[in-house]
């Protein structure tokens, strides 16, 4: 294929199905990609999916859950399935997911009735929903659980993920940085995982203890381990390796994951440190070279901390500061 059939060739329109449990945030992500120019329909009849894609000319969002007349899982994933074998879409499922406690406190604070929960207890409820939609949890291409995320990191969460600069490639690849704690468990949407528990923990230092990675006696402290500079370049070096392929392969996002014990020192630093080489390598490279790159502290995020922000920003996303609470 040359260069110029390739350009003529039309970009695949984006079709996502918003899923998962009520309360959880499907509301407000399917708002937000309203704001990013995807024709948003919610809780239409399943029957009806393939008629509303085709009459489409933007990007869809569809939202289904519970509500949704002649929900099944089984059928969703059916629904799928058709429209992922046209060439002409790029269908993707979205799950929307939060704790259990978390659910629970929302429903009591907004006093509204779970839709699972007729004749039962919200408790009940949720757990109901849980059992009817794991099938579309496991399928997901993406997982995203707002039990500690902020609605302006949300919003940014989304934005990064199916922006127009990953549709139709201003930038071609975004890159996610996240530090987590395995004992936690592994972030369900790494596509790469690195292991740093083998250098030396601030966590033993009384004096280190209660600070982060961000904070620079912390990073110090990590840097000065005889094998972390190597680590470094090691995990630098494969993604000098991979990304470009990622590129090749058409992948949008590609969330790179490092964890450590606890989440807040070492997998820290090693992510600030990463996101810095990739940031001057973008700005040391041709312009389709740059990729955006954000940075997530996934346990921080839990504390209460502001854990998302830019690393190198896309061309073309605007500042924005509109916040929405999970519904």
């Amino acid at each position: 294929m040359t260069d110029t059939m390739h350009e003529d060739t039309p970009l695949p329109r984006r079709i996502l199905l918003v899923t998962g449990l009520s309360g959880a945030g499907k509301s407000s992500i399917l708002r937000i990609l309203e704001d990013l120019g995807h024709e948003v329909i919610d809780n239409p009849p399943l029957g009806m999916l393939d008629e509303i894609v085709a009459r489409a000319e933007r990007p869809v969002a569809v939202g289904v859950d519970s509500r949704t007349r002649g929900f099944d899982a089984s059928a969703v994933l059916a629904a799928l399935a058709r429209l992922r074998v046209n060439p002409g879409l790029n269908a993707e499922l979205i799950y929307a997911t939060a704790e259990e406690s978390v659910l629970l406190r929302r429903y009591t604070a907004t006093r509204r009735r779970h839709p699972q929960a007729v004749h039962g207890t919200v408790k009940e409820g949720i757990e109901a929903e849980i059992a009817l939609t794991s099938p579309l949890r496991e399928a997901a291409d993406v997982v995203i659980d707002t039990s500690d995320l902020p609605p302006p990191e949300l919003r940014q969460l989304v934005e990064a993920r199916f922006g127009e600069w990953t549709a139709g490639g201003l930038d071609g690849l975004t890159v996610a940085l996240m530090s987590f704690a395995f004992p936690a468990g592994l972030p369900r949407e790494a596509d790469m995982v690195f292991d740093a528990r083998f250098l030396t923990n601030p966590y033993y230092d009384p004096a280190l203890s209660a600070m982060t990675g961000l904070d620079a006696d912390v990073a110090a402290y990590v840097a000065r381990d005889p094998d972390y500079q190597e680590f470094l370049d090691r995990i630098a070096g494969l993604l000098e390796l991979v990304l470009p392929r990622f590129v090749r392969e058409g992948k949008k996002y590609a969330t790179i994951a490092i964890g450590c014990s606890g989440g807040r020192h070492r997998s820290v630093t090693l992510v600030e440190a990463l996101a810095l080489r990739l940031a001057q390598r973008a700005g040391n490279t041709h312009p389709h070279d740059a990729w955006p790159v954000v940075i997530m502290h996934r346990e921080l995020a839990r504390q209460g901390r502001s854990s998302w922000r830019w690393a190198n920003r896309p061309r073309g996303l605007p500042e924005t500061t509109e916040q929405t609470d999970p519904k």
